[in-house]
């Protein structure tokens, strides 16, 4: 994250707000639990960035008809602008850490680091 970190800064934003709308990004809506497992962001955490992206007009929220406790998140049309904008930059991150280290090696990389993920996705481990 720290090649990407001088770049978010300069679209005002942290390294969780982009976690967030680019997670925002992958599905039409998703409600906040759903969106704090996606992001690996703790309950209270998110709850906090949430409503500073909401006073900024990035995020779009609702509550469930089918249940009035639950949030529905989604991303407005000024947080989709906002992630366009800011991802031409994080591809051109991408493509010179792929120069530097290799697109085959970044494509196993991120191949590995997914097949990991989903091995931790089982029960929980104890220690």
């Amino acid at each position: 994250m720290r090649h990407f970190r001088a770049s978010l800064r300069r679209f005002g934003i942290t390294e969780q707000q982009w976690r967030i709308l680019r997670a925002l990004t992958s599905q039409e809506s998703l409600e906040v639990t759903e969106l704090a497992e996606a992001t690996f962001l703790l309950p209270s955490s998110l709850s906090r960035i949430l409503k500073d992206l909401d006073e900024r007009g990035l995020i779009l929220r609702r509550t469930s008809s089918s249940d009035l406790r639950r949030g529905i998140i989604s991303i407005s049309p000024q947080g989709l602008d906002l992630i366009e904008r800011a991802g031409v930059e994080s591809e051109a991150i991408y493509r010179e850490i792929a120069g530097r280290y290799g697109s085959e090696r970044l494509a196993e990389l991120q191949s590995l680091l997914r097949q990991l993920e989903e091995c931790l996705e089982g029960p929980e481990i104890s220690g």
